[in-house]
């Protein structure tokens, strides 16, 4: 039964890579790599860099494969994601019956599979709707919260307090509720429609990678300046991955 390494590779460093990951690799009868149009090559990029830094193994081959656009018009977001994970579950479809009888592929994922990323779910997918038979494992990677704490030197959480991981459409709808708030996923700027004067931001983009920029500070005193920094960087380079953490309250401060 072909068996399927779902490989998290972080954010964008290939130093990220950890030992567990280079050696499942490294076990792969093949490695694939997603290819999402020209304006997110830098993407790709990365992945085989990773390929020709650390694979060893001269039998394992790397198949690229083109990712499906997601069709929005006259749907929901839900709706929109639901159908885009069922095409791109026929294509591992097609991917995985291609293997050898006990093969091995392996997909390389940014940052960590557990993380808005969809690979597992997808798999799963795959697996119900074709009764194609495959086993899968996942190798945790470095998260891009783990990242921004880095760049930023600082912890995600307040003493004692939780912490809320979500995305940008979910906080324009629900506003900016706990201490610290990890925001994924933001298209629509939501942190620039919080009214919150006391809160702060401390925002990445590119994080692990030599184009990485961060800013940080109270929220109404450089949201402007990292819209315009955003703006200005996804011109550059025709794509943008960013993320960043809202704080309000400090530590010990309900003692």
């Amino acid at each position: 039964m072909p068996h399927i390494h779902v490989i998290g590779i972080g954010t964008g460093n290939p130093e990220h890579m950890t030992i567990q990951a280079i050696n499942a690799m490294n076990r792969a009868d093949v490695i694939f790599i997603p290819i999402k149009g020209d304006e997110k090559e830098g993407l790709a990029a990365v992945r085989r860099e990773i390929c020709s830094r650390y694979l060893t193994n001269g039998k394992t081959a790397v198949v690229e494969f083109a990712v499906p656009k997601r069709a929005t018009a006259d749907r929901t977001y839900v709706e929109s994601v639901d159908q885009w994970h069922a095409t791109i579950a026929s294509t591992y479809v097609t991917l995985i019956a291609d293997l050898p009888e006990d093969g091995t592929g392996a997909f390389l994922v940014w940052g960590d599979p557990s993380l808005y990323d969809s690979t597992i779910r997808i798999l799963d997918r795959a697996r119900k709707a074709s009764h194609l038979p495959f086993e899968f494992s996942v190798i945790p990677g470095i998260t891009s919260v783990q990242a921004l704490a880095a760049s930023h030197r600082i912890p995600i959480n307040l003493v004692g307090k939780p912490i809320e991981i979500t995305t940008g459409r979910r906080l324009a709808e629900r506003g900016n509720q706990a201490e610290s708030t990890v925001v994924m996923l933001d298209g629509e700027l939501a942190f620039s429609k919080i009214d919150d004067p006391d809160a702060e931001i401390f925002w990445g983009a590119y994080l692990g990678t030599a184009d990485e920029i961060t800013r940080c500070g109270r929220l109404a005193d450089v949201a402007d300046e990292i819209i315009k920094t955003r703006e200005e960087a996804r011109a550059r380079h025709g794509w943008i991955m960013d993320i960043y953490l809202l704080r309000k309250g400090h530590d010990f401060d309900d003692l």
